[in-house]
């Protein structure tokens, strides 16, 4: 006998140095894509398997092949905890290494600025070009699934436009479930000829050659009988090998590795607690429930042993099985390998895995220990039980709905007569959970191709016009109108077109027609009783009185509207949801704390309900909210979020209103002229839409960057005749600003057109403050009269728009200046501590300007911040010291009540204003600055 104490191979063996085993036909094709590359021909190599499969050691061979031939490589990866940096797994490959890309530092610059998306393409696109000419190009992105939307958009636009040129992307990406934005770049990339490399399980011959590798010697069959409960995945094997190694578990004997007398405990394996510290509290919670029963269970069964309901764990459930941790088999969750299964429970302390058998033995019934095979459902009864669960879930989980959804409609045929309502009820489901462009696309081709019944094709044109009501209010006119007209169709339905028809009109800027539609729909949505279509007629109804300038009545209106949603619930609701009126009403009203409030309890809980559209929609009403209560960067940050969910369909008009006006107003006020800059080119979209509010809307933006540009006269000419109409203003405190803008135009009569209107706004509604405040300080600079400037400053006062209070005090303070220098200097500081606290930079360099002329000199001051951090806002240095301390995006995110997207942003900005460029290095920094060293 002779048996080895000192092992071959290095005890820190993970299988980089040894030969791939059972992958010769994958690299062989690879290698033959490499010498198609090498005679010029690029392309798009998918490498595609679950976790642990190796496709990141195929893409480290290929890349050494690729080396060795002399082509120039570009190697990047994602990493899921780095989402916040745009394009970085992309960026990180080309701009990194040896050889990187010509003019790196100009291309991480246009990564950072959301407005620079087009011209970072055009750069991007044209760096590779250049770089091609010299010789091939691999381009190696790993872990597709955890990439930031831009670095796949990028990646799907640049690959395409590239694909004549000498350049070969060799990406790997999971099999599992992925994002819908990956999903859409994969359905993209193979549209456009992309190959395909599928990893599957390795055989036991390679099995075996894998466990020689580790062990160093040859595998007994009681070895390998351990090895294979791998299932073939390489990552799993090395890690369970490894782990018996180093426990003294396996003895060679002869040249043979045999497993030592005794049983073999379950013990954690280092990649699945990788993936397990990825998770959110609540998935890690219910995946190690899963592990701990022992056996595959419901989501039914999950919420009684959880004691939550099955709709709460939706979100939870969704991260387990795109994680690779879970897998669904029928009805019932289970783990994807029971070695997983065993590394997970392995984990848990024991008290807790008796208390969690225990309970499951009195909450489970015993027959559901072995679940029926899942088979396919393809008959109609399968449809009609789709249906009515979509139906049952679309109030709490849409998510899930929409999936049910989906999977109706591909078992019924195109004949079938139930098809054109399966699309009806689809529309709302991908709408709410963010997949706008593909629920337009289905309602459009439903209706080309003809519906057989009025009420069918009604209910589509529903879907559609709420569609509109977000993204094009003259499509939501148009379908609702048209949907409104079908003869025969029930009365309830007819209410909600008529309503959806009414809040088209009054988004739109008709306010008379409006007006007559809401007076013509009144009867019919009483006569059907539906209070869902009766909350969004008030809404309808409330924004024209806004418009005709009756806020008492506009409020009134929005309240009862808001009581009504939110005794319905969302879901019923034909626009989602009533309370975003009621919320920029306060925010008009000067009462953006209230307004935040609303907003705060939109994004919570739509997010946590899975209302992807509701959600963007409440964070461009919170972003507009967060602008005018002075807390710029925040509302920077929810800005940006709001505008990474975009989808094909664009931003649509309602983000022009809120999401764009904010954008502006927040570079005007920062003196960001890139971003003003980027958001000109939007802004200009805007002044030929068919809507006129949208209209007006544009060219009172186009009118602001103009003025900020320096050219009043620009300023006038952009707004033409819209100045004259009272509705041009999308906030009517902006009327001071239009003011100043006119006389700067040598335009007195049309400064003195807007101070009567904002008079009559104020004489019309002498309960609102803000409109007193904002009429005094208009007056005062048309009449350049002290007393109306000095009483706009007391009335603000009362109010809480702080960045108005301080555009008056500062008109004020430099008025007194003139004669009472003394008196000036108290409201210019109040001015200068009001834009510093907001961020304002540009504003507080003009008033430091205004104090040094008369002959005052302040200390520059941060915006909120303690004295070691002058460089972050409050938010961002709370969202910097939670991730030092070693949190995830998602564990901040939960921690201060945020989205991981919003939390993102903050972390962006960070990285840019420390210049740091790894959490490492942030967490670095963190300890020495809060340490005082």
């Amino acid at each position: 006998m002779n048996r080895l104490t000192t092992w071959p191979l290095p005890e820190d063996f993970d299988g980089r140095g040894a030969p791939v085993r059972g992958r010769e036909a994958e690299l062989a094709f690879v290698e033959a894509r490499l010498d198609a590359l090498a005679g010029g021909e690029g392309g798009v190599v998918l490498v595609e398997g679950p976790a642990g499969i190796g496709k990141s050691r195929i893409l480290r061979e290929a890349s050494a092949s690729a080396k060795r031939r002399g082509m120039r490589v570009f190697q990047g990866g994602a990493d899921p905890a780095e989402q916040f940096v745009p394009l970085g797994p992309l960026l990180e490959g080309l701009l990194s290494g040896a050889e990187p890309l010509s003019d790196a530092a100009r291309l991480r610059d246009l990564a950072t600025r959301p407005g620079q998306r087009f011209w970072l393409l055009q750069e991007l696109g044209e760096r590779l070009r250049e770089a091609a000419r010299g010789g091939p190009l691999l381009i190696v992105l790993d872990d597709l699934q955890w990439c930031d939307d831009l670095t796949l958009l990028t990646f799907h636009t640049v690959a395409a436009g590239l694909s004549s040129h000498a350049i070969l992307w060799l990406v790997a990406v999971r099999g599992a479930s992925v994002p819908p934005a990956v999903r859409t770049t994969l359905d993209r990339i193979r549209q456009g000829g992309a190959h395909e490399v599928a990893l599957g399980p390795l055989g036991d011959r390679a099995i075996a050659h894998l466990a020689e590798d580790v062990l160093g010697a040859v595998p007994g069959p009681d070895v390998l009988g351990v090895a294979r409960r791998a299932e073939g995945v390489p990552l799993l094997v090395v890690e369970l090998l490894g782990a018996l190694r180093e426990e003294g578990v396996v003895t060679i004997e002869n040249g043979t590795a045999r497993l030592s007398p005794g049983s073999l405990p379950a013990r954690p394996l280092p990649s699945v607690a990788r993936r397990l510290d990825l998770l959110s509290e609540a998935s890690r919670e219910l995946v190690e429930t899963v592990a701990a029963v022992g056996r595959p269970v419901t989501v039914g069964q999950l919420g009684e042993l959880l004691g939550r309901s099955p709709a709460a764990l939706i979100t939870a459930v969704r991260e387990s099985l795109d994680a690779d941790l879970l897998t669904e088999r029928g009805e019932h969750l289970e783990f994807r390998n029971e070695l997983i299964r065993e590394a997970v429970e392995a984990g848990l302390p024991l008290s807790l895995r008796r208390t969690l058998r225990g309970h499951t033995a009195e909450v489970l019934p015993k027959s559901a220990e072995t679940p029926a095979d899942g088979t396919e459902l393809a008959d109609r009864a399968a449809v009609d039980r789709l249906r009515t669960a979509a139906a049952e879930l679309a109030a709490t989980a849409p998510a899930s709905a929409a999936e049910l959804s989906l999977r109706a409609l591909e078992l019924s045929t195109a004949d079938d007569p139930r098809r054109p309502g399966v699309v009806a009820e689809t529309i709302p489901l991908l709408w709410q959970t963010g997949q706008s462009a593909r629920a337009r696309h289905l309602g459009v081709s439903a209706l080309s191709a003809g519906v057989p019944g009025p009420e069918d094709e009604a209910r589509i044109r529903l879907g559609l016009a709420r569609l509109g009501a977000q993204f094009d209010f003259s499509e939501a006119v148009r379908q609702a109108r048209a949907g409104a007209a079908l003869p025969g169709i029930p009365a309830a339905l007819r209410a909600r077109l008529l309503a959806l028809l009414c809040l088209g009109l009054s988004l739109s800027g008709h306010d008379e027609a409006a007006g007559q539609a809401v007076a013509g729909a009144l009867e019919a949505v009483e006569a059907a009783g539906d209070r869902a279509a009766e909350a969004t007629l008030l809404v309808a109804e409330s924004a024209v009185r806004f418009r005709r300038m009756d806020w008492s009545e506009a409020f009134r209106r929005a309240d009862r509207a808001g009581a009504l949603a939110e005794g319905l619930g969302i879901a019923p609701s034909p626009w989602v949801p009533e309370a975003l009126w009621q919320g920029f009403l306060l925010n008009a009203a000067g009462r953006p704390a209230e307004a935040l409030a609303v907003a705060d309890a939109g994004v919570r809980d739509s997010r946590n309900q899975g209302r992807a559209a509701a959600t963007r929609m409440w964070l461009m009403n919170r972003a507009r909210a967060l602008l005018d209560a002075g807390r710029l960067t925040d509302a920077l940050a929810d800005a940006e979020t709001a505008s990474a969910m975009t989808d094909e369909l664009g931003t649509g008009n309602l983000a022009d209103l809120t999401l764009l006006y904010a954008r502006v107003r927040i570079a005007l006020h920062t003196n960001d002229q890139e971003a003003a800059r980027g958001c000109a080119s939007q802004v200009r979209r805007m002044r030929s839409d068919s809507a006129p509010l949208v209209r007006d809307a544009g060219a009172w933006l186009l009118a602001l960057l103009a003025d900020f540009e320096g050219r009043p006269d620009r300023a006038m000419a952009e707004l033409g005749d819209a100045v004259d109409r009272p509705g041009v203003l999308v906030d009517a405190v902006d009327a001071p600003v239009l003011v100043r803008m006119a006389l700067r135009a040598g335009a007195p009569k049309r400064a003195a057109t807007a101070v009567e209107a904002a008079e009559r706004r104020a004489a019309l509604n002498p309960d609102f403050t803000i409109l007193a405040a904002t009429a005094a300080h208009a007056r005062g600079l048309l009449d350049n009269d002290l007393g109306h400037l000095l009483r706009a400053v007391r009335l603000h006062g009362e109010c809480a728009r702080p960045l108005a209070r301080a555009s008056a005090l500062e008109d004020a303070g430099r008025k007194l200046a003139a004669t009472r220098t003394s008196e000036a200097v108290p409201h210019l500081d109040t001015a200068l501590a009001l834009y510093t606290r907001a961020g304002a930079e540009r504003d507080v360099a003009r008033v430091r300007r205004r104090l040094r002329a008369v002959g005052v000199r302040r200390q520059p001051a941060s915006a909120g911040y303690v004295k070691e951090w002058p460089e972050l806002t409050a938010s961002e240095l709370r969202v910097a010291r939670l991730v030092a301390r070693g949190l995830t995006n998602r564990q901040v995110a939960e921690r201060l009540s945020l989205s991981p997207h919003t939390v993102g942003s903050h972390l962006r900005r960070t990285f840019t204003k420390l210049d740091v460029a790894s959490r490492t290095e942030l967490a670095r920094l963190v300890l020495t600055r809060d340490s005082g060293e």
